[in-house]
């Protein structure tokens, strides 16, 4: 079967700007909650503990469903399931405002990510269809940085609306984005054609992958929120295994499938191979970080969520600045080589990170670090978006789009476990090795000890800071080892997020392919 014709003139532009809308709505509420999260404690008069599901329920709804709107946007029409998502998610964002109670907040969050699955996924492959030829690549370009954007931009935009209008406000701002957003795809969005005629539902094969996705990323945020939690605690390792026997169940079904949900051939392209390793690198190596940048700032640099947020601006503008002109780049020059090189980019701005780091360092000396990472973000999203697309066929882009966008989800969770854990470790260990020196009174000291190792690196500084403790003999030496084990945490969480790009890097190299050589 044929690809539909892609739009014409200026109504494919259109198009975009719709897609674009969706996507960043999509995107930005994995993000913004977190701001708002102090204000929701207050209002809800609850925990941080149990505010955490505000955040949850969309993460794991939104990887769980990724996969399943993808098919049912190749068999039914990408934008038929894409408008659809668009209704759900508005819908859930104004039920999200309007919440009394913290269960139904955490309630629309899950029906909200249903909608921002369909949103994120089908995205991609609406543009593929909509665009060709060179156009295509300016295309996936732009929507490439409108992910860089929305995904970077929650605390700006987050700290903003939450500090002006209150924190339903960061869930009514989609309900007017939204509507335009749905009038705009219904007159200028490009249907494709339904190549799911005369197939059938793999009802089976969507439990399976919805399901082992869900465990997996539930272990993993188990984990993230237990630290102390081992590995093989069955709290966290009872989810893992389920996970992978799911997926393992899966994968042996869509084997035998006339009809599965994933055409498991696609793995065959060394482009999208290549494609979902850089996703991935992407997810934990960038994405991931963002929470552990927007710690430092507010918690040892003393900026508000809006003020972190503007602070940022110098890593995060550069996806808008640099993704429309990724697909022209694209065009001309080695997609393949392009993305390696600009993951190795990448490796060089945390390593700059983790030299400029120190107790009291100032946002002057953050900023070569940053900005190298916003243009390594901003360049190799929109050309792996483009890359991992070449050779498949038009019927299973959107499955092929959703495999990438999966994985890149599935890094950002695992980003932000293994970041935690690197962070957790290096901070117990200096403060382990650095406390005997505070010549602490006997009889206060294992108890302090107990209190700063259990908080942790996120909230060792606001204890040492208490006003409780300043009359301590040694509290200064006391303040000053708090913040070097923070600084020696950060140095660690940078040099593994700088493993994690260049193993991408290497992965790009290896296995992409430029189109001329598929």
């Amino acid at each position: 079967m044929t690809e539909v014709k892609s739009g014409s003139g200026k109504n494919k532009w259109i198009a975009l700007i719709a897609m674009s809308l969706g996507v960043f709505m999509a995107l930005l509420d994995v993000t913004v909650v977190n701001v708002a999260l102090p204000t929701m404690a207050v209002d809800f008069n609850t925990t941080f503990s149990n505010l955490q599901w505000v955040l949850n329920a969309y993460t794991i709804v939104f990887a769980s469903i990724l996969l399943i709107v993808s098919k049912l946007g190749d068999m039914y029409g990408r934008k038929k399931i894409f408008m659809i998502s668009m209704v759900i998610f508005v819908v859930a964002s104004a039920i999200n405002g309007l919440a009394t109670s913290l269960p139904v907040l955490i309630a629309g969050r899950a029906l909200q990510a249903i909608g921002g699955a369909g949103l994120n996924s089908l995205s991609m492959a609406l543009v593929a269809s909509n665009f060709e030829g060179k156009s295509r690549g300016t295309g996936m370009g732009i929507l490439g940085s409108v992910i860089g954007l929305s995904t970077a931009s929650g605390p700006l935009v987050g700290g903003y609306l939450v500090e002006t209008f209150g924190w339903p406000s960061i869930f009514f701002v989609n309900v007017p984005i939204g509507i335009i957003a749905f009038a705009l795809s219904w007159k200028y969005v490009k249907e494709t054609p339904s190549y799911g005629k005369g197939q059938k539902i793999d009802f089976l094969g969507m439990l399976l992958s919805g399901a082992g996705l869900f465990t997996l990323v539930y272990g993993l945020i188990e984990k993230e929120q237990h630290f102390n939690w081992g590995w093989t605690d069955p709290r966290v390792m009872g989810w893992l295994l389920a996970g992978v026997v799911l997926l393992v169940v899966f994968v042996l079904v869509e084997l035998k499938s006339k009809h599965p949900m994933m055409n498991l051939k696609l793995f065959k392209h060394v482009n999208l191979v290549g494609a979902i390793f850089v996703a991935f690198a992407l997810g934990a190596g960038v994405y991931a970080i963002n929470a552990y940048l927007t710690t430092m700032m507010q918690n040892y640099m003393g900026y508000s969520a809006f003020s972190t947020g503007v602070h940022q601006l110098v890593m995060s503008i550069w996806a808008l600045l640099l993704g429309p002109i990724t697909g022209r780049l694209g065009n001309r020059y080695s997609k393949r080589w392009m993305i390696a090189g600009f993951l190795g980019l990448g490796v060089v701005a945390y390593l700059v990170l983790a030299l400029m780091i120190t107790p009291n360092i100032t946002f002057n000396e953050l900023v070569p670090g940053l900005v190298l990472l916003g243009i390594s973000n901003a360049m190799v999203n929109p050309l792996v978006n483009n890359a991992g697309l070449e050779g498949i066929e038009p019927s299973e882009t959107g499955m092929a789009s959703g495999i990438m966008n999966v994985f890149r989800q599935f890094g950002v969770t695992v980003g932000i476990v293994m970041l935690g854990l690197t962070q957790s470790n290096k901070y117990e260990d200096y403060v382990n090795g650095h406390w005997s020196g505070l010549n602490l009174p006997v009889q206060m000291s294992d108890g302090l000890h107990d209190v700063f190792t259990n908080a942790g690196p996120f909230a060792g500084h606001t204890i040492a800071y208490n006003s409780r403790l300043a009359s301590l003999p040694q509290i200064g030496q006391l303040r000053d080892m708090i913040l070097h084990a923070y600084n020696h945490s950060m140095v660690a969480i940078f040099i593994a997020a700088a493993i994690v790009m260049a193993i991408g890097a290497v992965a790009a190299g290896l296995l992409m392919r430029d189109s001329k050589e598929n």
